[in-house]
């Protein structure tokens, strides 16, 4: 560490802050205003990837010390803390000292002191003027705690965290502040655009729902199947650009399955979760970066601390929380040379359920307890699916801006042969989306199979009781679990039928 350290100083001198831009000066006088005029004590900072948040909290850290202040800065795991302090000492920080055991950096006389909240279980605080807590979400008994102390009730407790929206939050921090939104920040070119498609429609209609997200392992069971897994590669393959790629999975069973698959398919693919050790991750991610490996699929992790060169998301880990769906798509937004977008593959109906990461937005902090339903707010509308090339437009937009398909506007009376079919009520009636998904996914079955002309619109036809006219007859995709056993019970009826009748 002391070594990264040296380095950092002799690249930057003393001087190595960079300048703030308009949105981190934003932020930095919300927070002055807060603390100093409002008077407000616990206040949480949204910052989105790539808002800059070391050079905010650098630029407060130093407006702190130039008042005498001593500041504790703590990350959620200990992990984190030799990249915080490299990071700080490359922003021009220095009279930094670590608390943890046998850290060369221990030393509790320097006014500027990192740590885990884990080593302040076990060893205590630190006298401080001011506290900035990382990754604050990410609540710890501990912390909050401390933040209730009437012995700590003056000093100003910061919390930075990129998705402020856990329960409970607005129960230990007074105010939220929003500088700048994701979509600010793309549109002023600090994050890169990106483009969904939703590649496969996953049956979740069995796995149940436990503390708010998808039970793990009922989970692991549907997004196991081979012909889901199937599709993940298929469609990295046809979409994916051969791009550096993250794909975050269900479990380790998953993940290393899909690594299996990838690299069957003759992709090269690497494996990291939780517990891998930090070599053998730097190693992948030198690969990646060299092109040896294309694909890093990974559970439980890569979800925060990672600026890795990312162009393509793989989303085959279906899940209910904002804050887990925008990490995750959040690591394949940081400006990257020779990376133009970000590609994300979302085989989860992530964004489907949630709509587009910069679409979740919430201006004010969730006060629900534990065991409380958080209050939901209504969305907007969601995204829908481009039924040609399951790109993810934009809600009210009619031509898909990946492929220009233009869909027919219909009413809920379809006409065939001179007839008039009326649309009864009874389960939710399907969409063009789903009627175009269920031809393209018949036309795969037929062209794979090798079934004659016509059975792929016969088929449709007895499922939705009209010819496909107005769908688009090219389209072809991977077909799903619910399409191949409609058609599984269909050859079933139909060899039963063909028994002769016991006398």
């Amino acid at each position: 560490m002391t070594d990264l350290v040296a380095a950092a100083e002799q690249l930057h001198g003393a001087s190595g802050r960079k300048t703030l831009r308009p949105h981190q000066v934003r932020a930095i006088e919300m927070l002055r205003s807060a603390i100093g005029k409002e008077g407000v004590k616990r206040v949480m900072l949204m910052l989105a990837t790539g808002a800059g948040k070391t050079v905010i909290a650098a630029a407060i850290i130093r407006m702190a010390r130039e008042k005498g202040n001593r500041v504790l800065f703590v990350v959620d795991a200990i992990s984190l803390v030799d990249q915080t302090v490299k990071a700080f000492y490359d922003e021009g920080l220095h009279g930094i000292g670590v608390i943890q055991g046998n850290h060369p950096m221990e030393d509790w006389s320097k006014p500027v002191q990192v740590a885990s909240v884990q080593t302040l279980e076990r060893r205590g605080m630190p006298k401080a003027d001011l506290v900035i807590i990382d990754e604050a979400h990410s609540q710890r008994e501990y912390m909050i705690k401390i933040m209730a102390d009437p012995e700590w009730a003056k000093v100003p407790f910061i919390g930075l965290s990129a998705t402020p929206w856990a329960k409970g939050l607005g129960n230990v921090y007074q105010k939220l502040i929003v500088p700048v939104t994701m979509q600010e920040l793309i549109d002023q070119g600090y994050l890169c655009p990106f483009r969904v498609f939703a590649a496969d429609h996953p049956d979740l209609s069995g796995v149940k729902i436990e503390r708010g997200d998808y039970h793990e392992g009922q989970l692991g069971k549907v997004m196991n199947d081979s012909g889901l897994i199937a599709d993940i590669i298929a469609t990295w393959k046809r979409l994916g650009q051969n791009r550096p790629t993250l794909c975050f999975c269900v479990d380790r069973a998953h993940a290393k399955e899909v690594q299996r698959r990838f690299e069957m398919a003759g992709v090269p693919a690497g494996y990291i979760d939780k517990d891998t050790p930090r070599e053998e991750r730097n190693a992948i991610r030198r690969q990646l970066d060299a092109g040896e490996i294309r694909v890093v699929c990974n559970v439980n992790c890569l979800t925060k601390g990672v600026d890795w060169a990312i162009g393509c998301i793989i989303l085959a880990r279906p899940t209910r929380s904002e804050m887990l769906y925008v990490q995750m798509v959040g690591r394949g937004l940081r400006v990257n040379e020779g990376i133009p977008d970000c590609v994300i593959l979302d085989h989860a109906d992530n964004t489907l359920r949630m709509g587009f990461v910069t679409d979740l937005q919430h201006d004010k902090l969730c006060t629900a307890v534990k065991g409380e339903r958080s209050k939901v707010e209504r969305k907007e509308a969601l995204p829908k699916e481009c039924p040609s090339c399951k790109y993810l437009k934009a809600p009210k937009v009619r031509e898909c801006p990946s492929c220009g398909f233009i869909p027919n506007i219909r009413s809920d009376i379809e006409e065939e042969d001179g007839e008039l079919i009326e649309v009864t009520r009874g389960k939710p009636k399907p969409t063009m989306a789903d009627k175009q998904r269920w031809y393209a996914e018949l036309n795969w079955i037929s062209i794979n199979r090798g079934y004659k002309s016509g059975w792929a619109s016969n088929q449709y036809r007895e499922k939705f009781g009209v010819w496909p006219n107005s769908l688009d007859k090219r389209a072809v995709a991977q077909p799903s679990p619910e399409v191949l056993s409609w058609v599984r019970s269909r050859a079933i009826r139909y060899a039963k039928s063909q028994k002769p009748r016991a006398a």
